[in-house]
Formats: structure tokens, C-alpha cells, sequence
């Protein structure tokens, strides 16, 4: 299956105690806990464009698998890092936060990232 397509957050657990432990101000934490993000992924082939919008905030990544690439943060941070397709789910590590994204059926994208022991998961349904 592609990732392709636009999805909207529908849900997500942990967001709060995930966001802290990222290091977030308490005011960031506030705006976005109830905005319904939207996530853009463009797929062609290995390549891959994903625009995150939350609110008025906006972040594009674009990278190839298996390719070292430098990607942004929530944080602002700019990291690098390699993309993996396993499963056919997307797995990247940033600074300590492992994020594996998966097509779990044509409309439904579950984003789950672990940092130490807090897990924030995200479900996502295509709009």
C-alpha cells in the first residue's frame, strides 16, 4: 500500500506527558493538545514529501529511504537521521524518539513514538 493521501488527526494518547518530556513549553502544549493536525504524505517510489500542519505551524520533511537525510523537529531542532521501510511501516530515531508509522488499511494511519518510557500514539484518518 502507498502512503499517499492527506490525513487528519482523529485521535491521540499521551500527547501531554510526551510533549513535556520533549521539552515543550507548557503554552505550546496548551495550543496544540485539541488541534486536529493534518498530515500530507507524497510517495513516489522510495522518496517521500510529508507536510504537518498544526494550527499555523508547518513541517515538511522530504527524504529517500534508507538515505542519511537531515529532518525536522517538533522541537525546532534539525536532526539527522535514516528512514526505514519495514513491514511496510515507516521507522525513523531522532534525538532519543523513535516514531514508526504505519498504513494499518486504505484510510487509516497509526503513529506511534517512544520516548524513554512514555509512548504518544496517533491515529490518523484519510480526508
Amino acid at each position: 500500500m502507498a502512503f499517499n493521501g492527506r490525513y487528519q488527526l482523529q485521535s491521540h494518547e499521551n500527547f501531554v506527558p510526551f510533549m513535556k518530556a520533549m521539552g515543550l513549553p507548557d503554552d505550546m502544549i496548551e495550543q496544540g493538545k485539541d488541534i486536529k493536525s493534518i498530515t500530507e504524505i507524497e510517495q513516489n517510489g522510495d522518496h517521500f514529501k510529508v507536510t504537518v500542519t498544526t494550527g499555523p505551524k508547518v513541517l515538511v520533511n522530504s527524504f529517500t529511504l534508507g538515505q542519511e537525510v537531515e529532518l525536522d523537529t517538533l522541537t525546532g531542532d534539525k536532526v539527522k537521521s535514516v528512514v526505514r521501510l519495514e513491514d511496510n511501516k515507516l521507522k525513523v530515531s531522532l534525538k532519543g524518539i523513535d516514531s514508526v508509522t504505519e498504513l494499518v488499511d486504505a484510510d487509516t494511519i497509526i503513529n506511534t513514538m517512544t520516548l524513554g518510557g512514555i509512548v504518544y500514539k496517533r491515529i490518523l484518518k484519510r480526508v
